[in-house]
Parts: C-alpha cells; structure tokens; sequence
C-alpha cells in the first residue's frame, strides 16, 4: 500500500465493539449494491458528525460514486459525480482523530472517517468506510504521519454490502489511474433515519 498515494486521495474508518458507545444518529446510504447503515458519534467527534450531517441534509451525496475501492484496505467516495467531476465543498472541518481515538474510536473494519489530503485539517465531504483494521491511519500511530483521520462512526447493517463493494473489480477511470469500479458504486441517496437518545 502506497502511503503517500493515500494522503494525497484520502481515505479511512474504524469498528468498535458494542456497547462502547452511546447509540448516535443513523444515516442510511442507499447504493445501487444494496443499502449500509451508519451509526454516528457525535460525543466523540461532534464536529466531523455535524459535518457529515450537513453534507446529508443538503443532499450532496446524492449521485456520488465510490470512486476509489481498494479490498483489504477501504472505500472511499463523496467527493465525484458519477462524470468524475468533483463536487464543490463547504470550508474543511478541524481533524478530531485524537479525540476520537482517545474516545475508542480507531480505523478498524465496519468503521467510517474522513479522507483528507496531507493537511491534517483538510476533510470536506470524502470519507471512507474501512474494510480491514487499518491501525496505521489512527492518531499517534508512528507508521502514519501521526495526525491521524478521523473516525466518527461505524457500519451497523449492511456489511454484506461494503463487503460487495470491496470485491468489486477496479482499474483507471476518470482521472485516477486505477482503483476505480468498473461497474460505477452510485451513492443513490443518504437519509437521517433517527437520532437515537
């Protein structure tokens, strides 16, 4: 795995065990592979959520692909329609990796981050859904650059989906050259379903 090829397209997210947090909002993300629910920590990443949740309210990941699919490692997407041209983006948010890895949120498989570029304060919208335990991305791990990204929630149904998805076969496309779905991922819709107390 390309290291430097990670920072520069971003990617990451993590798992935890249950009952190690508290229930937080779900969103739901409708794909054209079937449907994965995400279950959010706000407590332990508050602005990163109330970033991603904005991004869902305002609908901008509607026609989105998973423009980046690499099994093993992660899913990245949020950034392209389905043309590949890059979406516009409110102001980055502050990377909450420390917290959220002192707050037992880490890049494990089923867990959800920001990608960023090699500007730890970088995330816009682009996240991705990690596939493995990817503890070299998590804040303070001497393997990475050591600010880590930021996990924020985890994949609480649908697994058998980012597991399809993961196995999908990739090569170039667009502007990237390889690591793409051939058949396109489409983020067909993102919905809040509840906010759970």
């Amino acid at each position: 795995m390309n290291f430097k090829h990670l920072f520069i397209l971003s990617a990451a997210a993590a798992a935890v065990t249950p009952n190690a947090l508290a229930a937080g909002p779900q969103v739901d993300v409708r794909t054209s592979a079937g449907t994965i629910r995400l279950e959010l920590y706000p407590a332990k990443a508050p602005k990163t959520v109330e970033n991603f949740l904005q991004y869902v309210r305002d609908g901008h990941y509607n026609g989105t692909i998973f423009h980046r699919v690499i099994d093993g490692f992660m899913l990245q997407g949020g950034g392209f329609a389905g043309n590949f041209k890059q979406k516009p983006t409110r102001p980055p948010v502050v990377n909450e990796a420390q917290g959220a890895v002192k707050g037992g949120l880490k890049n494990e498989a089923g867990t959800i981050a920001m990608a960023r570029t090699s500007d730890p304060n970088s995330a816009t919208a682009q996240f991705f859904i990690n596939v493995a335990d990817n503890s070299f991305l998590n804040w303070g791990d001497p393997r990475g650059d050591g600010n880590g990204y930021a996990v924020f929630g985890r994949v609480v149904s649908g697994q058998d989906v980012v597991s399809k998805i993961a196995k999908t076969p990739t090569g170039p496309g667009g502007p990237f050259p390889s690591d793409v779905p051939r058949q396109p991922v489409v983020i067909e819709s993102m919905t809040l379903v509840t906010a759970k107390k």
